[in-house]
């Protein structure tokens, strides 16, 4: 396995219960034995299986068994048009429908992003396949008793202001077209960011050379682009799906607090405009074995910018779990 090198990695394609096809890696150690339990990592946007590239080699070499997916929407995995098909309860099914094919009973479930809000509405939807829980970036929120417009949410916290313009049908088109400044801008830390909440605010000047700076090197830089060739309609659609996302947690009376008995790691950089501390401190309400690690000075591409820490806090929080991981696979 070479992050460097795409095709290093063990790539499948299956056919799942639910409909979907799905692309995803499949890294299993040699001598590989099922007392560890085998790890799922759930990407973001806009992100790809190859975002984890740095931590399956390390997890994999520590005995563990890494399945990483592109998300529904993203590279070789379908895109549904409709953007109810990327509610969290239908993504959460076809990672269910993915363990069933693989036959894995249970497994850590480990999100970044979108994949780490994903991941905990996975232990919410399918408490039963968890053995723990990894979330980065993101802190756990409970489902709302009230539905929040996401007009709202950008009010009441303007940091969020580009999920209202991802939200909108004419970001799929502006994002297309302006691919790689898009890219080259999402893709920073925290001290080098622009201010933007729409695509234009992005190209009015047109001599900033956006790559720049950016986390992404030219290689890695035009493999997210060869990702997102088929457009943006998938990746975007997540951000349209609030409120089928409330209405189909009200309806199954979804409970606000994750079961006492899983372990849970949150993991944060400390200058993630994301991460607001305050729901950090809230999601301890809501989760009985919470472990937090702040990363400081460090943004929201924590799996690039902090990219051994991450691995190793991973592996640390597996190994604390000791028997009681045995007794929950």
């Amino acid at each position: 396995m070479n992050p460097t090198d795409p095709q290093t990695f063990n790539h499948r394609t299956a056919q799942i219960s639910t409909g979907r096809l799905y692309h995803f890696i499949d890294q299993i150690p040699r001598n590989y034995s099922p007392t560890r339990p085998p790890i799922i990592c759930l990407h973001g946007f806009p992100d790809s299986w190859f975002g984890w590239r740095h931590q399956i080699g390390p997890w994999c070499r520590q005995g563990f068994r890494v399945i990483v997916p592109d998300m529904l929407g993203y590279g070789e995995t379908d895109m549904p048009h409709d953007s109810s098909a990327y509610s969290t309860k239908n993504i959460c099914n076809d990672i269910s429908a993915l363990l069933d094919f693989l036959a894995i009973p249970k497994a850590v479930v480990i999100g970044h992003d979108w994949g780490s809000y994903t991941a905990g509405r996975f232990a919410l939807w399918h408490p039963d396949r968890l053995i723990a829980l990894v979330m980065l970036s993101i802190p756990y929120v409970p489902p709302k008793e009230q539905y929040t417009s996401i007009e709202e949410i950008a009010r009441l916290y303007p940091p969020y202001g580009y999920q209202m313009y991802f939200a909108s049908e004419s970001s799929t088109s502006e994002v297309e077209e302006n691919l790689v400044p898009f890219l080259g801008v999402v893709f920073r830390t925290p001290e080098k960011a622009f201010p933007w909440s729409k695509i234009d605010e992005l190209i009015t000047n047109k001599k900033i050379n956006f790559t720049d700076d950016c986390l992404l090197n030219e290689c890695e830089l035009q493999f997210y682009v060869s990702r997102f060739q088929r457009g943006m309609r998938g990746p975007l659609s997540y951000y349209r799906t609030t409120k089928t996302r409330f209405e189909e947690e009200k309806e199954a009376q979804l409970p606000a607090n994750l079961l006492p008995n899983l372990p849970v790691l949150f993991m944060y950089g400390t200058k993630d405009a994301t991460c607001p501390p305050a729901s950090v401190q809230n999601a301890h309400k809501f989760i009985s074995q919470l472990n937090t690690v702040a990363l400081e000075d460090v943004g929201h591409w924590v799996m690039l910018e902090a990219q051994d820490r991450v691995a190793s806090e991973v592996l640390r929080f597996l190994s604390s779990l000791g028997s009681s991981q045995n007794s929950r696979m």
